[in-house]
């Protein structure tokens, strides 16, 4: 039907990450660290396909899943910024901003290429990996892409991602 659009969204427990982090902000200043229980959602929006469905849902949320796996129970850690500086350091991240500095061992760190780790910054990093998986999966790229990243409750941002037609 002409103006008609068609979305699946899928959000379930394990789609969650809890992780620690700390952000920069106002130029000059970082937050102490701390972490959150993320929620992700994820939205994609386009045509029917022959078997009349917008995305396989279980692939969405398989794919999904597997990259909220590997922030989960992690330090994470932006290789982008301009600000925190990553020093490798035998088995440990040494991690600098200004005069402060922290260690934590790489197994527990997830190096994120975003310059910050921003729930808006950590939605387009999701979302980017989601089109990977999408393409080395032989899934079809959808028109729209959207992933949400809660927070806290009642507290998110949200990452939408268009194809160009």
């Amino acid at each position: 039907m002409p103006g008609s659009r068609y979305k699946v969204r899928v959000t379930k427990d394990y789609l969650v990450f809890c992780s620690g982090h700390f952000i920069t902000y106002m130029g000059d200043q970082c937050e102490r660290i701390h972490g959150h229980n993320y929620r992700t959602a994820v939205e994609v929006e386009d045509e029917l396909d022959s078997n009349h469905y917008v995305f396989d849902f279980i692939a969405l949320k398989d794919l999904t899943r597997k990259i909220v796996d590997e922030l989960d129970h992690r330090m994470l850690l932006p290789t982008r910024s301009d600000r925190i500086k990553l020093i490798e350091d035998g088995p440990n991240w040494r991690v600098t901003y200004e005069d402060r500095y922290w260690s934590f061992p790489k197994d527990e760190c997830a190096l994120v290429p975003i310059a910050n780790t921003t729930a808006e910054l950590l939605g387009n990093y999701i979302a980017e990996r989601l089109l990977q998986e999408f393409a080395s999966n032989g899934l079809p790229v959808p028109r729209v892409l959207r992933v949400e990243v809660e927070e806290s409750f009642g507290q998110s941002a949200e990452f939408e991602w268009r194809r160009d037609d």
